[in-house]
């Protein structure tokens, strides 16, 4: 390539790299904020399983919190505002709590969990008895404001799916909020094909493992699986009121279970061409009239069914 050629190219390069979004230096940079909300779930998951009224956990959960802002040398405010900043850029918070749920799930293995208890249909295909269908985004980060309040999932099933079948949607959920109350639902509905639908809807209102499930309607086939995650504004006087909530949901399964023992099977299609069966070819199973001549005397006679005959 010759250098007229490559110094285009190199600008345009520069520009690109130039115009790439960076966070301003008055709020938390993206990797100290990982490292801030990693310790930040590990302490607000300590509160919520100490004992105690609701109200001392979530006074111990203030505790935790200031604990750890001090161990990173930050400021309520400089986080309240940093919070803020990304509440506003959902996209940078869903990779940074990407990393959070990765880092999470790793320390629970180091205490002694199972692969299972952290997410037992981890290692599944998209094919088998039981097999993991999703094919969608397996995070995300939920506002409770539109567009970004709202997730819509949507599955045409193939011939892969049998009568039978049943379903379970799986997810890790972890919210964020100032304050106000919880208000989350997951919905998950299968038609068949008969047309009947069955739909499942759950509430959220806590952090850890969720699950939603479709048992099987005896006899059809599983034709279109639909529904929706969903982050509303909250209850009551405070729904109106401008603190942070977030909810971040991870780790998105929808494990698809056969019914064992159950074949489906093809419709059986008889096609007979008028020409391929020839009269010779029948001659070994035709039976002659006059071998069906039977002697009429033998016959029992009954005046109902074999009325005798008058002489003329």
């Amino acid at each position: 390539m010759k250098k007229a050629q490559l110094i285009p190219l190199l600008v345009a390069l520069l520009a690109c790299v130039a115009c790439k979004p960076t966070v301003p230096s008055q709020y938390i940079q993206p990797g100290d904020m990982e490292d801030i909300l990693y310790d930040y779930h590990i302490g607000q998951a300590m509160a919520q399983h100490e004992d105690g009224k609701y109200e001392e956990r979530n006074y111990k959960k203030l505790l935790y919190l200031a604990a750890v802002l001090e161990k990173h040398g930050v400021t309520r405010a400089e986080f309240d505002s940093s919070l803020v900043y990304y509440y506003t850029r959902a996209d940078r918070f869903e990779s940074i709590y990407k990393h959070v749920a990765d880092r999470l799930s790793d320390k629970a293995l180091d205490l002694g969990a199972s692969q299972s208890d952290v997410n037992r249909y981890a290692v599944l295909t998209a094919t088998g008895d039981t097999a993991n269908v999703w094919a969608d985004r397996k995070q995300m980060v939920l506002v409770p404001y539109p567009p970004r309040n709202r997730f819509d999932f949507d599955l045409t099933c193939d011939t892969t799916y049998k009568k039978g079948d049943s379903f379970q949607l799986n997810f890790i959920v972890s919210y964020l909020y100032q304050s106000g109350s919880k208000d989350a639902a997951v919905n998950l509905t299968v038609s068949y094909d008969n047309d009947s639908i069955v739909t499942q809807t759950n509430h959220l209102t806590v952090d850890g493992v969720s699950q939603v499930r479709i048992n099987e309607v005896k006899g059809q086939r599983p034709k279109r699986i639909r529904g929706f995650f969903y982050l509303g504004k909250g209850y009551g006087a405070d729904k109106e009121t401008s603190a942070l909530r977030l909810m971040f949901i991870n780790s998105i399964q929808l494990v698809r279970f056969h019914k064992q023992g159950v074949v489906d099977e093809p419709e059986e299609t008889v096609s007979v061409k008028a020409d391929t069966l020839k009269v010779d070819s029948l001659k070994a199973d035709t039976i002659k009239v006059d071998s069906l001549k039977r002697d009429t005397t033998a016959l029992p006679v009954n005046n109902k069914t074999n009325p005798k005959r008058r002489r003329v």
